[in-house]
């Protein structure tokens, strides 16, 4: 086992815990957003363990637009996948109401400016993408075993 990998696993493990899940939407999306701006769009902490993204969506009750650094998973087609997780706690996070009303929005992707529409996966492909979202980060099912709602996968497209 390398260490990146064996540093992988860890974070895997520590990201499960129901302490992490306290904390964390707390402390890791305003870490993101400072860092993110302070570099220029260059730089994300929560990028050091998965691929992240700056969702700029549209406030379904304000207008307003609102900025949420948020894991992704790239697909090989060119689109991203967004994960209601919530870190494991009960509701869905507010971003996810946000496209559902507004699917316009943009994503800053490695410093540059996306803009994208939202489609809520369900169904079959839903099932399929969330088999895809736990290879890709295992501590996704943790989390769904601690909520009674469905979580909410996000594929989106780039538009021209």
């Amino acid at each position: 086992m390398t260490a990146a990998s064996a540093v992988r696993r860890i974070v895997q493990e520590v990201s499960s815990t129901r302490a992490f899940a306290k904390v964390a939407p707390y402390v890791l999306p305003a870490l993101d957003r400072l860092v993110h701006r302070s570099t220029g769009g260059r730089v994300m902490l929560g990028a050091r363990m998965l691929p992240s993204v700056v969702l700029t969506s549209t406030g379904a009750r304000s207008g307003q637009p609102r900025q949420t650094p948020l894991a992704c998973m790239p697909a090989e087609d060119g689109t991203f996948v967004l994960v209601g997780s919530n870190f494991g706690r009960p509701g869905h996070p507010a971003w996810t109401g946000n496209l559902i009303r507004n699917p316009s929005a943009r994503i800053n992707w490695k410093g540059r400016d996306i803009p994208v529409t939202a489609a809520l996966l369900e169904g079959a492909e839903r099932a399929r993408v969330w088999d895809a979202v736990v290879r890709f980060w295992p501590p996704y099912a943790k989390y769904a075993e601690r909520v009674e709602r469905e979580i909410r996968l996000f594929r989106l497209t780039p538009r021209n």
